[in-house]
């Protein structure tokens, strides 16, 4: 039933301008009918969305003694008339607003029926004028929007160029896609078909948005528990973009403006896979209990108040990880060809058994395993292996107190950084005392950290951990590993192997610390092109064997 809410609880909800533009009747319609319950939803756009807009689902519909209201302010079945709702929002759409903005906006006709009803309802309203009658339609909604601001001359000639306006309509039903992948969808631009998806996981609808090639590089993530849940795919290490307008939310089935905290949630969770400065695609849907999120803090509600961000940060950053450590996530040579998931279970669970066959370079080790050709950098190899050992001890053991407290002289950007890291810095044995007149005395490290053979030990240790990385325990683990790690010219088979062994042993093992790649892959079948072999051997094996993520609509043409 559709019902005019309260005062004091409109009041709660009035979100101002509603309908500023075509986007806006797009999203507020199509936020209708996912709530409507529809399994179908076409979306049709004429002259950039200023000639028509209508949305088509096959939803629940509204039935004919509540129709008359569907047109009126703050007129909704989303929401209870009572104050305590507001902090229960459980729909995409509850302020009752959508319907009579675009009535202001433009004029409004909307054909509607429930499954169970003989006979459809029809509406037209225009501003403050509503008109009811009956019609014969199938079960769901369909309403169409004509001739937005053709009766507000001055905001009409404010509007962005029908192409502008277009390419944003299309990248937020892309959004839709991506968050509700199991739906049928259709997008058509003055009746051609921009976007077309049939129900599938979130990798098909990746497929559906941005191509198979983007597809067959991303992988699944779920992590459930506690009343927080997060599901969707992240983009394996070698397909990122300096930009971040491929991280995509949704909080609760709503596509959000992601809080910062929440992409660098993500970015952390890839660690060392990530280079600096670049971004993963990720289509990630986040749930958490009604009453811990606040979609009432933006008119078009993409903007969501979290009560526990921090947290569902965390959680985040914990699914990634998680998704990341149970793939092989080596890079392909020479073409970026993902990896297939390996035969066996090895050690780590992702790292495959590698046969050492020869070294290159005296620095580059030749291997063999899954039906591939693998080249391990080893001083990378090496590097990781040491880091993920200084990891695993630098909290083992008490710190060590220097016989004599060490000098330094910092710079001011350092003095600030230790102000600010001085109590995590000392949580992981690391005390420095400021000693003022920009000099400071170090007087305890890390036992593990302490042992070690490096020159200029103290001073790495203190450039890494006031430097301006993110995370000083990563950057000052990450220096110390480079420095004893097997250099050109150090390598021979016996160290070879110790290295290949060090490396399956490791929780991440296909990249350095810096982010560099420790492993390429080759396949035979590669080898036999580059060589112009054909034959027997040339099928498909070992990485090229990985199966091809298609959209229905590519294998049908």
């Amino acid at each position: 039933m559709i019902r005019v809410l309260p005062p004091e609880v409109a009041r709660l909800i009035a979100a101002g301008e509603v309908v500023s533009r075509p986007l806006d009747v797009v999203r507020e319609l199509v936020d209708n009918a996912l709530d409507a319950g529809a399994s179908r939803i076409e979306i049709e756009v004429e002259g950039g969305g200023l000639s028509l807009v209508r949305v088509r689902d096959n939803g629940g519909g509204i039935g004919a003694d509540s129709v008359e209201l569907a047109a009126v302010r703050h007129a909704t079945s989303k929401l209870e008339p009572v104050v305590g709702a507001v902090e229960r929002v459980t729909t995409l759409g509850f302020r009752g607003e959508a319907l009579w903005a675009a009535a202001q906006a433009g004029e409004l006709h909307l054909i509607t029926r429930p499954a169970g009803q003989v006979g459809a309802s029809e509406v037209w309203a225009q501003g403050e004028d509503v008109r009811v009658g009956r019609a014969a339609a199938p079960a769901g909604t369909a309403v169409t929007v004509r001739g937005l601001f053709s009766r507000l001359p001055a905001r009409l000639r404010t509007q962005a160029a029908p192409a502008a306006e277009v390419r944003e309509i299309t990248a937020l039903v892309g959004r839709y896609v991506l968050h509700h992948p199991g739906l049928h969808w259709r997008l058509s631009v003055d009746g051609d078909p921009k976007l077309t998806h049939a129900p599938a996981d979130h990798r098909g609808a990746v497929a559906s948005v941005y191509g198979p090639l983007n597809a067959n590089r991303v992988l699944k993530v779920e992590s459930a528990g506690n009343g927080l849940g997060v599901l969707g795919v992240v983009s394996r290490p070698e397909l990122t973009r300096v930009r971040r307008d491929r991280m995509h939310f949704s909080v609760n089935g709503r596509p959000i403006l992601a809080p910062p905290e929440l992409e660098k949630a993500v970015i952390d969770g890839y660690a060392e896979l990530l280079p600096a400065g670049a971004a993963p695609l990720c289509v990630l849907d986040i749930t958490v209990a009604p009453g811990d999120h606040n979609p009432n803090v933006h008119p078009a509600k993409q903007v969501v108040a979290l009560a526990d961000l921090g947290g569902v940060a965390a959680r985040v950053r914990g699914a990634v990880a998680a998704a990341l450590a149970q793939h092989p996530l080596a890079r392909a040579a020479p073409a970026l060809i993902a990896p297939p998931e390996p035969s066996e279970s090895p050690r780590n669970g992702s790292f495959p058994e590698l046969t050492l066959v020869g070294i290159y370079q005296e620095l580059y080790l030749l291997a063999q395993g899954e039906g591939d050709l693998w080249v391990v950098d080893a001083h990378a190899a090496h590097e990781r292996a040491l880091y993920e050992r200084l990891t695993r001890e630098l909290l083992t053991a008490p710190p060590v107190e220097l016989p004599e407290p060490e000098l330094l002289h910092l710079s001011a950007q350092q003095r600030a950084a230790l102000h600010e890291r001085h109590e995590e810095l000392r949580g992981w044995g690391l005390e420095i005392e400021d000693f003022g007149a920009g000099l400071a005395r170090l007087r305890t490290l890390p036992a593990a950290l302490a042992a070690l053979h490096i020159p200029r030990l103290h001073e790495q240790i203190v450039e890494g951990a006031l430097g301006g990385g993110p995370d000083p325990r990563r950057d000052v683990l990450a220096n110390l590993a480079c420095a004893p790690a097997l250099k050109a010219g150090m390598l021979d088979h016996g160290r070879g192997e110790l290295v290949l062994a060090a490396l399956a042993d490791c929780e991440h093992p296909w990249a350095c610390p810096h982010g560099r790649p420790t492993t390429l892959r080759l396949s035979e079948r590669d080898l036999a092109h580059a060589f112009g072999r054909r034959g027997v051997r040339d099928v498909a094996r070992g990485r090229d064997a990985e199966k091809k993520v298609v959209p229905k609509e590519t294998q049908r043409s």
